[in-house]
């Protein structure tokens, strides 16, 4: 492997299990081949490796016949499922801005995803390239990449806009009619890059702005997310590791595999970061139980499950050993206090 696979949220995968199931297909078994599940799309905030996303469109467009999958999951996105960044790029005051503000926060959705917008007299180009995609084909993730630009650029710019021309670099599939259907303007693959050619008046049409205060104090806010933004390795396994746990598959090997490189290399970063996988695995564990006993009300049992211990007697001496008092009476004690004690 050349690195470390970076993590993205399962969001990506919005309406995949919907698609895949009415087209008939064994939903399940595909997702399982990648080593994910229906259940983790309940939370579109899990992390999971970029090769399992990428993985499973190229798998589920094999086995439903579809060389349009992704292009068919990425058409039905809108601005809502980027969420907070979707409300600013809505009180853009043009669609060039809605752009850039985009690119300016793309690493907080999608960190495996270029946007270059390169501004031409006659054409504005805005490409769209997949970064570490060394690891499995990449068609069904760029199409879909492309269909969900389109969209959202439909969306801002109102039903009845078309691109100039859309552009992949991949070869023609059998059966271009959902291509046509979908982008409604000329499409283009084999060429020399993956994007969508529109005309420059298209963006830079005043928008019809709706709480241009509402969307300055949502960018503040993400701007303080950006400057917060880690982007060291230790980040991302920190991460895979607080979402293993609950699985109670959370070990070395698991983390190593789900971050596509071998277990030596996980160890190697570790300690060019000052820590060790125990080391590491204690401090999301410190972490993780504070927040439960502190904010919610699951029981002693169910923090252990959540914590990966073999048993709540296995849990209650690491608890004692790391706080110097038992889970029960520091919970007891917090209520008491009304705050929390020292840990």
């Amino acid at each position: 492997m050349l690195g470390i696979s970076p993590l993205i949220h399962t969001s990506t995968l919005f309406g995949y299990a919907e698609l895949a199931d009415s087209l008939g297909l064994e939903t399940d078994a595909l997702m399982a081949q990648v080593g994910l599940s229906r259940s983790l799309l309940q939370d579109p905030n899990y992390p999971v490796a970029v090769y399992r996303v990428r993985a499973l469109l190229e798998n589920t467009a094999r086995a439903s016949g579809l060389e349009s999958f992704g292009l068919r999951l990425g058409a039905s996105r809108q601005l809502a499922n980027l969420g907070t960044i979707g409300l600013v790029m809505r009180e853009a005051q043009t669609g060039l801005a809605a752009l850039q503000i985009l690119c300016r926060y793309l690493q907080l959705v999608g960190p495996s995803l270029s946007i270059a917008i390169d501004e031409y007299e006659n054409a504005i180009i805005i490409r769209e390239e997949l970064m570490f995609a060394d690891v499995t084909q990449v068609r069904q993730s760029i199409e879909m990449a492309l269909a969900v630009m389109a969209s959202l650029l439909r969306e801002l710019l109102g039903s009845e806009w078309r691109a100039q021309s859309v552009h992949f670099s991949h070869r023609a599939p059998k059966n271009q009619a959902f291509h046509r259907q979908n982008f409604k303007c000329p499409v283009q693959f084999n060429d020399e890059f993956n994007g969508i050619t529109c005309l420059p008046a298209d963006l830079h049409r005043q928008l019809p702005n709706r709480n241009t205060q509402l969307g300055h104090f949502v960018q503040v806010n993400l701007d303080k997310a950006l400057e917060q933004a880690v982007t060291s390795k230790l980040a991302s396994i920190h991460q895979l590791i607080k979402a293993l746990l609950s699985l109670g598959r959370c070990n070395a090997q698991a983390v190593a595999a789900h971050l596509c490189i071998s277990e030596r290399t996980l160890n190697r970063i570790l300690i060019k970061e000052g820590h060790s996988f125990s080391s590491l695995l204690q401090q999301v564990r410190h972490e993780l139980v504070v927040q439960q006993l502190r904010d919610s009300d699951r029981s002693i049992a169910k923090i252990t499950e959540l914590l990966s211990f073999k048993s709540t007697s296995a849990f209650a001496h690491w608890f004692q050993k790391t706080f110097g008092i038992s889970a029960k009476n520091w919970r007891k004690q917090l209520d008491k206090n009304q705050a929390s004690p020292a840990v």
